[in-house]
């Protein structure tokens, strides 16, 4: 457990940096747009591409804290030994989800843009690293779904 709890706290920071250079980004927009009266088109390209990284790698963060969006009126409604096993099933559902989209489908698309040569407008900057957040995330995501189901085959 204590992996975990230094691997949530750096994941944490990366996030923290992300968003901050994020809110730097967009305010530095604003700045060159209403101000200078001349838009800058990195800083719209980059905020596109850290709002990517925040949002894939922040749901990844967040399902691994149990604080990600649920709908789970079946699972209250039901016995313990039956949300015990509705939740393991669901964990189930939602690793081979990341497995296969997120892990094996990014890492293709990764390899594909790195191949073509694809780059981005105006940072030129070669897309696989942007899309690389998918099976990193993915592989965050497999990681805690692992551990979740783990804890549910311990708990009586």
């Amino acid at each position: 457990m204590k992996f975990q709890k230094n691997f949530n706290r750096v994941l944490e920071v990366f996030l923290v940096i992300l968003m901050s250079i994020l809110v730097v980004d967009v305010l530095l927009q604003v700045f060159s747009r209403y101000l200078l009266s001349s838009p800058s088109s990195f800083t719209d390209e980059l905020a596109g591409f850290l709002l990517i990284w925040v949002g894939i790698l922040g749901s990844a963060y967040v399902a691994g804290r149990h604080e990600h969006l649920a709908i789970d009126i079946l699972i209250q409604r039901s016995s313990p030994a039956r949300q015990r096993n509705l939740r393991f099933v669901i964990h189930a559902i939602i690793l081979l989800f990341a497995l296969g989209v997120m892990v094996v489908g990014g890492a293709s698309l990764v390899y594909s843009r790195f191949v073509l040569d694809v780059k981005s407008a105006a940072l030129q900057l070669p897309l696989g690293f942007v899309y690389s957040v998918l099976p990193i995330s993915g592989a965050i995501i497999v990681y805690y779904e692992v551990i979740h189901m783990i804890d549910i085959k311990k708990s009586k």
